[in-house]
Parts: C-alpha cells; structure tokens; sequence
C-alpha cells in the first residue's frame, strides 16, 4: 500500500499469447457506488487476479479513509474545544470546561445517538437491563460518554457501568462547583473574625477586649452553605481516595445528582457479585453536603459484616436518592417526603436484584435511620419491598400498623432505640396518631435489638452492641443477635419463622 492509499501489485496469472505473465499494477481505491461499479468490471477482465484482490483492497481503504474525514470534520472543531492549561494538570476550571464543552460534543453527536437503540421510557431495571446488553460495546462508549447522567441513574445496569459514568457527571460538577465557590470567596471578602467591645455606658472601644464579629459569624454562615454541595462531592471522592486502605473496599457510584439537595448512592464492595447486600437509608437533614457521615456508617457496617460473614462477600450501600426533610420541628413531620422518595428506593431494590451476576439471589437488608425507617415503610406500603431483612434505628414511625406489613418474613423485623434518643418520642408524641406507628413499640412486633449506644446519632459507635447486631443481620447471622428481654417474639418463634 502506498503514502496516498492505492495499492500495488506484481506480475501474476497465466501466461498469454506472447508466452509473458500479466503485468503488475497499481489499484486507487473508489467510494462513488457508480465508479465502483465499472471499477469492479475493468479489473474482473484483466487476467492478473491479484488485481481484483488489489483493488477491492484499494476500495476498502478508501472508504475508511473518506469516513475519517468526515468525522474529522464533524467532530475536529469539539475536540480543539476540549482543551485544558498548557501544562499537566487537570485543574477544577479545566474540569468546569470540561463539563460545559462536553455539551457541545454531545450536541454535535445527538444525530448518531438518535439513530441508536434508545433506553426505554419509565423503563424498570429489567427494561433497562435489555436495552443495555441488546447495544454493542461501541454504542455502549458512546452512551456512557454521552449521556452519563442517564446511564448513571439507570437502575438494573451493571454497578461498574454506573459507576464510571457517575465518575464523570462527579469530576465535571466538582469542578464546576469549586469554580462558583472561588467567584463568590471573591466577590465576598472576609470581615475581621473579632471586634472591639464597646463599652455600654462610654460607646468607646474598650482597649484590649475583642468580641466575635456577627459579620463575620453570617459570612461564615454563608460561606458554609454556598460551599456545601462541594464539601459533599470532596467527601464522596476522599471515600474513592480510601479504597483498599484502612480496611476499605472498593467504593461505587451508583447514583449521582446536586440537584436540589443533592442525590448520592455509594456501594462498599460491588453489589452485583456480593453474597449480602445492605442499604442504608439516612433520615432528616440528610443532604449531599453532609453526606459524609452516611457514608461512613455504611463503611462501619461492612466492616463489621464482613468480620462475621464467615468468608461471604458483603456489599453495603449509602442510599441518599430522595429528598429527605430538612428539618425535624417544620418537615418531618410530613410523610410526602417518604411516599415522594418510595418509588425511587423500590426501584433501586429491584434493580439490585437485576443487575446481580451470582448464581443465587443475594441476601439483602435495609436499614433506616431516623426519617429514613418512614421511607422504607412506605415503600413497603405502597409497592413491594425486595428485601429480606429489615432494621430501624432511631425511627419516628414507618407508616405500617405491624411488622407483617413489610414485606419480609415474621421475625426479620429488626428494631433499636437507644437511650437518650428523642425522635421515637417525638413520633409517639407529636407525629403519634397521624400514622406513624413507632416499631419500638410492643404492639407492632419488631424484634427489639440490644442497644448499647446512646443518643440518635450513636447507633454505629465503633466496638459497639448496636453496630455489631446490625452487621450480624447482615451478614446472615441472625442466630448471634441479642435481643432485648422484653422482646415480643419467643426464641422458638424466631427459629420457626426461618
């Protein structure tokens, strides 16, 4: 083949009249259908085959040749958009380019992304699923680089799949996101963090003693809040940072929004191999700014799990995917927030159980915390709750009468209220007789769990009673569970249920 894509060919073929081989050539390659053609023609009468061989060679390079150029010519001005400093780091603006300039390229390659198989509307996860294996690997790239907010969110696919596209909707909104904070640090100066005391009786500044500066107190207030969604997103990666140290698993991004207050579902261990899986769901105030300390919870859990799932592998899963209620006095004592966010948990339950790849269905739990038990009951009230073991920590109420109502066999009801722990109160009280049934009641028939820790917020103390009954659930081990004595079910009853 030569520089310019012809190809050439020796002497070959039988011999003719004048007792010479046929003579060598060259082949230039032709797209147009109708040169081809006569092309084809020509070289099917000269008596060298290699010449036919030669020049359907010839017509296949340049055909590759034209579509590289006219996707060169489509996409050559995107890609020189797509252009970071001029040195080897990839900073935060370059990320916020990124994320704006990308919305270019995918306009340009919407005509293609048009003519591929499209995902199904209001599809479940075994929809979704099908639409998935039915792509090729190339349509695959081109939909995860594309659109990656939509095949980030799209229950039922494989975890790695969602992963690295919830990655890339991550890099460029952490990106953008520092970009807005450095503008508004700019464009809002810090006031001194201490003043001068003035005395009451002289007005005069009192020499020597300082006082905070409310000023600087609402900056710093401010400063916080416009700060957040990127503390959030600082957070999420610290926990990528952390994988394979301090007893750590690898960690997965199956869902990804700042939209609102933010949206974010993280897997320890990936969910589609693991023998157990757990999902947590956080309660009131929860938000992708303080995200944190959700996910670390679910990293106590697996830790503690795997410990004791003698050698079976365990995934555990911060499920921030709904609006939780800001605040515990105005919001939570609404139950829309639950109904509101059910469907989505559902769905994410279910897409659990599609995308998982082991040979058996793998045993999963769901834990809630706080306003996050009322989400779970409504979701096992209003569809069906694909679990097999339910926990209630801190809970308000769970919108179901009895523990028969969640969808889960009799005894795999699991509840713990901690001493000092006023939000179960506040349901019995205050949200008490408007349909929270609070489960640390007798009546509901929960089974009430040992609880060591004290407070709302200390059920996954490290060494603790309440995280390690927690963890046994989990991982299967529910005979190693110590109950409270006052427990409404009998030992046997637990066993027979089994």
């Amino acid at each position: 083949m030569r520089a310019d894509g012809s190809v050439s060919y020796p002497p070959g073929g039988e011999k003719g009249k004048d007792d010479k081989v046929p003579d060598g050539g060259t082949a230039t390659g032709l797209t147009d259908d109708t040169a081809s053609a006569v092309g084809r023609q020509a070289v099917n009468l000269d008596p060298n085959p290699k010449a036919r061989i030669a020049q359907d060679c010839a017509d296949r390079i340049a055909t590759a040749l034209r579509q590289a150029t006219e996707a060169d010519a489509k996409w050559a001005p995107k890609l020189r958009a797509l252009k970071a400093d001029d040195d080897l780091t990839v900073s935060d603006r370059d990320w916020a380019d990124t994320a704006a300039d990308t919305r270019g390229v995918r306009a340009a390659g919407r005509e293609y992304l048009d003519s591929l198989p499209q995902p199904p509307e209001k599809g479940g996860p075994r929809a979704n699923a099908e639409w998935w294996k039915g792509l090729t690997p190339d349509e695959q790239a081109a939909w995860t680089a594309m659109r990656p907010n939509s095949v980030g969110n799209l229950d039922g696919l494989p975890a790695t799949v969602r992963d690295e596209a919830n990655r890339m909707v991550l890099a460029g909104a952490r990106g953008s996101a520092q970009v807005e904070y450095d503008t508004w640090l700019r464009q809002h100066p810090e006031p001194p963090r201490y003043t001068d005391k003035i005395n009451p009786r002289t007005g005069a500044p009192m020499r020597g003693v300082k006082v905070s500066n409310t000023a600087w107190e609402t900056w710093e207030r401010d400063r916080k809040e416009a700060r957040a969604s990127l503390d959030g997103m600082e957070a999420i990666q610290r926990r990528f940072d952390a994988s394979g140290a301090e007893r750590k698993p690898e960690a997965y991004l199956l869902g990804f929004s700042t939209e609102g207050d933010g949206r974010a579902i993280i897997a320890n261990g990936n969910p589609d191999t693991a023998d157990h899986q757990a999902v947590y769901v956080p309660g009131t105030s929860a938000g992708l700014g303080k995200i944190e300390g959700d996910i670390e919870r679910a990293v106590k859990v697996w830790n503690t799990a795997d410990d004791a799932a003698e050698g079976e592998s365990v995934s555990t899963i911060t499920w921030l995917g709904y609006d939780a209620p800001d605040a515990v006095d105005t919001d939570s004592p609404f139950e829309h927030y639950a109904y509101d966010g059910a469907p989505a948990f559902n769905r994410f339950l279910d897409g659990l159980e599609t995308a998982h790849t082991g040979d058996t269905a793998p045993h999963r739990t769901v834990i809630g915390h706080s306003y996050g038990s009322t989400l779970i009951g409504a979701a096992a009230e209003t569809g069906r709750l694909n679990a097999d073991d339910v926990i209630f920590a801190g809970s308000p109420g769970v919108k179901v009468s009895h523990a028969d109502e969640m969808d889960v066999p009799k005894g795999h009801v699991w509840n713990e209220e901690a001493p000092g722990d006023p939000v179960p109160d506040i349901g019995r009280f205050g949200h008490g007789g408007d349909g929270f049934i609070v489960p640390s009641d007798p009546d509901f028939g929960a089974q009430q769990m040992t609880t060591d820790t004290h407070g709302h917020s200390g059920y996954w103390d490290e060494d603790s009673r309440s995280l390690l009954n927690q963890a046994l659930v989990v991982a299967g081990q529910e005979d190693n569970v110590r109950l409270e004595s006052h427990n409404p079910l009998t030992s046997d009853e637990v066993m027979r249920s089994k």
